[in-house]
């Protein structure tokens, strides 16, 4: 296994409310991108958010040596040909430590950056935008001329350090958005299904990518609430429900309903938008909670138990194929911890590989580093 942890604001014990967020400021990104790269994950997904994703991770390049920067990225918003000057940059700099996720997003929130192109239409220029992106990062000259994308002799000056190109990553559930993994994407992600619809969706992506005449790895962004026991995790789930007040539920689904991204639509059928009677009733599969939702935009869903509890249940995701997990937890920092301590050594965590070189970087995760292991944490958090 892959695993990667969330390096995005906001964050805090509840921080879909001012009393429950924590101030995120350079520092304490320092402090979680150090702590991501010590504890043996082998990346993290900087989202988009409330900084800039590339500002971000340049600025955190010197403060890591092992973890890959999953930089956010929004076909569209920028020419192709500066967004691949920006990726060789940064792999160079970063000596081959970046991946790439490609964002088609929504409509409402994209419109605020001046771009107003329907839901479909984002696929067919994501399309064409990613043609050329691929051939600019190999060192061709590239002149293409289509529907969105119209470039006359492009062409960068600095090699690419990941071959063929830093890998690209994915997320989309539509049939148009389906066809543009299959054609160009290395890794693609699903947000937090049940094993079995997500079986299903690797089953179909499968075969539109053999018809391409390419394979595809996959991978799944999931929370994690995990605690010694099965009732203290489910505790800590309940005083999390306990903390989504009405205000901050109305509020945040109503930024997401009407939504035309299909992946959020299948996050918001998973707990209609409504704040439960029982912690159980939003339990769509063993130790599948889908409570996180209702606070939070994209994915919502949290495995729920004890550490051998939530491991098989990541190992249950992996047999129907996914090869990467971005985790997080709330918050991000005490959670990182926790699950590096008690959950990682339960699992064949694949060694974090120098894309340069193709050594392995020093970091090996045994089960005594679980064992009575400090936190190396002050901050109280709930339990």
């Amino acid at each position: 296994m892959e695993i990667l942890w969330y390096l995005t604001a906001p964050d805090g014990r509840y921080p879909w409310n001012p009393k429950g967020a924590r101030k995120i400021d350079y520092a304490y990104m320092q402090q979680l991108a150090r702590s991501v790269d010590h504890l043996g994950f082998s990346g993290a997904l900087l989202a988009t958010g409330p900084h800039d994703t590339w500002v971000l991770g340049a600025s955190l390049i010197p403060y890591t040596e092992r973890m890959r920067f999953l930089i956010a990225v929004h076909p569209g918003l920028i020419s192709p040909v500066l967004l691949a000057k920006m990726a060789l940059t940064f792999d160079q700099f970063s000596k081959g430590r970046l991946l790439i996720n490609v964002v088609n997003g929504d409509s409402r929130a994209l419109a605020a950056y001046g771009y107003h192109l329907p839901h479909d239409e984002r696929y067919a220029l994501c399309d064409e935008y990613l043609t050329v992106w691929r051939q600019l990062v190999q060192g061709k000259t590239v002149n293409f001329e289509g529907k969105y994308v119209h470039v006359k002799n492009g062409k960068l000056a600095l090699p690419t350090v990941q071959e063929p190109h830093p890998p690209l990553w994915f997320g989309g559930s539509s049939a148009a958005a389906l066809d543009v993994a299959a054609k160009h994407i290395d890794t693609y992600l699903s947000w937090g299904e049940t094993p079995p619809q997500v079986a299903e969706k690797i089953a179909k992506l499968r075969l539109l990518a053999e018809q391409q005449g390419r394979t595809l790895r996959f991978g799944i962004r999931l929370y994690l609430i995990v605690r010694d026991t099965e009732q203290e995790a489910w505790d800590a789930a309940e005083w999390l429900l306990e903390h989504m007040d009405e205000e901050s539920v109305t509020k945040m689904q109503g930024v997401l309903s009407g939504t035309d991204s299909v992946g959020q639509q299948r996050m918001l059928g998973l707990h209609g938008g409504r704040i439960p009677k029982t912690i159980k009733d939003l339990e769509i599969y063993p130790n599948l909670w889908a409570g996180l939702g209702l606070v939070r935009p994209g994915p919502g869903t949290a495995i729920v138990g004890d550490p051998e509890t939530v491991a098989a249940r990541l190992q249950e995701y992996a047999s129907v194929g996914i090869d990467t997990f971005i985790l997080s937890g709330i918050p991000l920092l005490e959670e990182a911890y926790r699950v590096a301590e008690l959950v990682l050594p339960l699992l064949p965590v694949s060694p974090t590989v120098s894309q340069v070189n193709n050594t392995v970087l020093p970091f090996t995760w045994n089960n005594s580093m679980r064992e009575g292991a400090p936190t190396q944490l002050s901050v109280n958090t709930p339990t």
